[in-house]
């Protein structure tokens, strides 16, 4: 009797952690326009430039992630390098993508008052517009591979009507979880090829290991801070809590630390709103506001090490989810109901993008019809032009700049 054949994996296309974090940390430093951007300079570095992987497991890597809490980006970010050089391209990938942001963060909380219009200026206006070419072409190139039939084109749509008619994480989640029963039970596909499922050199055990610790730091922080009786451990605790439990990405976090830092006075309202301002005008992902909140914290916080030690606390569950994950969801995804129901679910997010195309990104960014132009300018560049995305982000900041002059 023969044997079912197990899928064969696609080996990694090894890299070094060098190359990684050197291609981060360009990232990290022009990825402007927040999570929805992200993913789009993401997808246009690392699937259409460099092809470290192919669109359909970078649309599945995106679902997993909207899936779980924390910063989507950022958790992306951790499985691509993950997958090209191990262990070492996860953490070079987060730093790379990280650390600019927080440390022009931290070194806002140590001249708040000299930067405090950095927020308004024009250049960051133009690299908000930029932001809205960057999610179009994501929507354009993602509803081309990804939308092929009408069935998939009308998930999308109904995706994006539905986000905007629910506009919170809850809404999100449903019309991705929508996405995936119409796919599961109304799509017809072929089985996925085997050599397309992904190796990210996680096996089973680790990663069960890893989503053990995760639940394990999640009950064990504030029962060790109330035993302990210390205020910095409790702090810790919340920063862990606030980036294990919150779908949404990095806006629906803010509320949550205002609570946990402000009604106890270790951070004035008017300091904490300030680098919310800073926030937005700094590259890579919001959470990177941990680390202004750290640094300008009192004893024992405040300063680099405050900063960074928040800076961690917030980012670690995200690392543990999304790499815990992993091995599961990669021998899940080879099943041909959850192939259909994962199409399903990538014409979903598809619409997703669409409707953060309108709200926040357009929304926060086109004011005028000099942003319009500036925007539809610089979609023309990326999708037409095939300039570097970094190339059309310095431009646009350069033409914001003069049009507030």
């Amino acid at each position: 009797m023969n044997l079912p054949q197990q899928p064969a994996p696609e080996h990694r296309s090894h890299g070094t952690v060098l190359e990684v974090f050197l291609a981060f940390l360009k990232l990290g430093l022009t990825s402007f326009g927040g999570p929805v951007a992200h993913l789009g300079y993401f997808r246009a570095e690392f699937v259409e430039r460099r092809q470290w992987l192919d669109d359909q497991s970078y649309s599945d890597l995106v679902a997993l992630c909207q899936f779980l809490p924390g910063p989507a980006s950022s958790q992306v970010g951790i499985a691509l390098g993950l997958g090209r050089a191990g262990w070492g391209g996860a953490i070079a990938a987060w730093i790379g993508f990280t650390f600019p942001s927080a440390m022009a963060l931290i070194l806002f909380a140590a001249g708040v008052t000299r930067w405090g219009a950095l927020s308004e200026s024009g250049a960051v206006h133009g690299l908000k517009v930029v932001a809205v070419a960057v999610v179009a072409q994501a929507v354009w190139g993602m509803a081309k591979s990804l939308c092929p039939d009408r069935l998939r084109a009308g998930v999308a749509i109904a995706a994006a009507l539905l986000v905007l008619a629910v506009p919170t994480a809850m809404g999100q989640v449903a019309a991705i979880v929508a996405g995936g029963l119409v796919g599961r039970w109304a799509l017809k596909l072929g089985h996925l090829p085997d050599a397309q499922h992904r190796d990210y050199g996680v096996s089973k055990a680790t990663g069960a290991a890893l989503l053990g610790l995760f639940v394990a730091l999640l009950a064990a922080l504030p029962l060790l801070a109330a035993a302990m009786q210390a205020p910095a451990m409790s702090v810790v605790a919340g920063f862990y809590k606030a980036g294990a439990l919150v779908f949404g990405g990095g806006h629906v976090v803010l509320p949550l630390l205002q609570a946990g830092v402000v009604p106890s006075g270790l951070v004035s309202n008017d300091l904490f709103l300030a680098g919310y301002g800073a926030a937005q005008a700094v590259p890579g992902p919001l959470f990177t506001f941990a680390a202004f909140l750290g640094a300008v914290m009192p004893t024992p916080f405040g300063g680099w090490l405050g900063g960074l030690a928040l800076l961690l606390a917030i980012f670690l569950p995200a690392a543990l989810l999304v790499i815990g994950a992993l091995p599961f969801w990669e021998t899940l995804r080879q099943r041909d109901g959850v192939q259909r129901a994962m199409a399903g679910v990538n014409a979903a997010v598809v619409g997703v993008l669409l409707a953060a195309l309108y709200d926040p990104v357009w929304t926060s960014a086109i004011h005028s019809s000099a942003d319009f132009g500036l925007a539809l300018a610089a979609f023309g560049l990326l999708v037409y032009g095939r300039l570097s995305p970094v190339m059309v982000v310095a431009l646009a900041a350069a033409a914001g700049w003069l049009l507030a002059l």
